[in-house]
């Protein structure tokens, strides 16, 4: 049996919509308030390690789907549980969702790391996904900035000269299933892991910086467009007046200067997606462009709106 974490979530949703469309293996999804009668059947807390001994049950794959944003003493005590459970529970193979090498200044990751580690002294076999930052993160920014690049012809952005190499979210599960039924066929045949013991590299192979990010939105929204660099104080001072919490400011502020000093563009040689996909990656500026497309058009229906 597979079992896939945080399914509620996008990634871990969208792994396991992949395992079912697949067929041949047997495939529950776990998620902390499962709806009656889905794929997601199963209670998984991280939270509450108690829930993780009856989730984990009868389980062979694990596909550990990180847990995500929180301060680090959450995410490490989150992920040391599933790492026990999972020993106790008897799964024999664990597929963790971890951070690409070139995010390693990056402060989330340290918890990424650690979890590494615990997986490497557990009594089972592990696969680390080292997943390269999402397309959604420069698509994001150019949702965002669409309204005034429509208006003024700039877009401002904290990333200087760098650039991220960015994956699609989709490609990542594309990989995350197909190591999980691969995992799943060589346990049920008696053989070793074709996938056991190993770290993929799973980098974006597109860089994207803010002149990209200026250019799409030039493209979609039919007039020039110029990218200024902001500054990071100006970016801080944003991020403090938006709401987030303390964590999230500090995890985006890092994402930034660790992109501004060029430490986010990834060697395109060296990692492993091409090479576990079964298609090309798909285009992240195409994802871009979405995102400026649909953006546009929830604007101009707002507008419509008010002028009724």
């Amino acid at each position: 049996m597979i079992l896939v974490t945080g399914v509620s979530g996008a990634l871990g949703g969208l792994v396991l919509e992949r395992l079912v469309e697949a067929g041949g293996a047997e495939v529950v999804g776990g998620t902390r308030v499962p709806a009656p009668g889905s794929r997601g059947a199963r209670r998984v807390d991280f939270d509450e390690p108690g829930s993780l001994a009856e989730a984990l049950a009868g389980v062979d794959v694990l596909v550990f789907v990180s847990a995500g944003y929180a301060e680090d003493d959450v995410v490490l005590a989150r992920h040391g549980a599933v790492v026990d459970a999972a020993a106790a529970a008897g799964v024999r193979h664990a597929i963790y969702t971890s951070l690409a090498g070139s995010g390693e200044h990056l402060t989330i990751a340290l918890a990424h790391r650690w979890t590494e580690a615990r997986l490497a002294a557990a009594p089972f076999a592990t696969t680390v996904l080292r997943n390269g930052l999402y397309a959604e993160v420069p698509a994001g920014l150019a949702a965002g900035g669409t309204d005034v690049a429509a208006r003024t012809g700039v877009f401002g952005a904290p990333l200087g000269a760098g650039g991220i190499s960015v994956v699609a979210r989709e490609d990542l599960a594309d990989v995350a299933a197909r190591v999980a039924l691969q995992a799943d066929a060589d346990l049920a045949a008696g053989r070793r892991g074709r996938h056991a013991g190993r770290v993929y590299e799973l980098e974006g192979v597109e860089k994207v910086g803010g002149e990209d990010i200026a250019g799409v939105l030039a493209e979609e929204l039919g007039r020039p467009v110029r990218y200024e660099s902001t500054s990071p104080g100006a970016t801080r001072e944003a991020l403090d007046a938006s709401g987030l919490l303390p964590y999230q400011v500090g995890h985006t502020l890092s994402l930034f200067s660790n992109a501004r000093a060029g430490l986010l563009a990834a060697d395109r040689d060296r990692g492993d997606l091409q090479d576990l996909l079964t298609a090309p990656p798909r285009p992240v500026r195409r994802l871009i462009a979405d995102a400026v497309r649909a953006e546009a058009a929830r604007s101009a229906a707002e507008s419509a709106a008010a002028a009724v």
